[in-house]
């Protein structure tokens, strides 16, 4: 059994049900190969991205990983005139996870976040679990109550 994560005894506080998916991986690798090793469909798999607007405050963006953010429909979901990818040298400062083990759930300060609304249609979707090698399956509503997220048109 793994080690749970913050982002696992968050669900699990919350009585929230959720599929433990595991990986070995020693560093980095991108949310398709991470699909690619599980044998995962692409449409179920969302990666976690950190963005700050030109406010300075900080935003999470939840979008399947074939996708791309597209940044003035992130803007506007969040009420920014513009937002811009966090650098990857900051990710773990602002959310306290590494890249690659990012999730919307349980970073360091509760920030404005918002899941793709395509996800809403899916039964489920897998989302980092807070650390590399974990990923967990769930449905998007609970997802969204954990991170206190809205739905909202975020891709291009």
């Amino acid at each position: 059994m793994a080690v749970k994560t913050n982002a696992m005894r968050i669900l699990d506080s919350m009585k929230i049900p959720y599929t433990l998916h595991t990986y070995t991986c020693d560093e980095f690798i991108d949310g398709e190969q991470i699909a690619d090793m599980l044998g995962l469909p692409y449409e179920k798999v969302y990666k976690t991205l950190v963005a700050q607007g030109s406010s300075k405050n900080y935003y999470v963006f939840v979008i399947p990983i074939a996708e791309k953010l597209d940044m003035k429909k992130a803007a506007a979901a969040v009420g920014e005139k513009s937002v811009a990818m966090l650098h990857v040298k900051e990710i773990n400062a602002v959310t306290g996870y590494i890249r690659g083990g990012c999730t919307a759930i349980g970073m360091k300060k509760q920030y404005t976040t918002c899941i793709e609304q395509s996800a809403e249609a899916l039964e489920k979707i897998i989302v980092s679990g807070g650390k590399i090698g974990i990923q967990l399956e769930l449905s998007p509503q609970d997802l969204q109550s954990a991170s206190k997220a809205a739905f909202a048109a975020l891709i291009q």
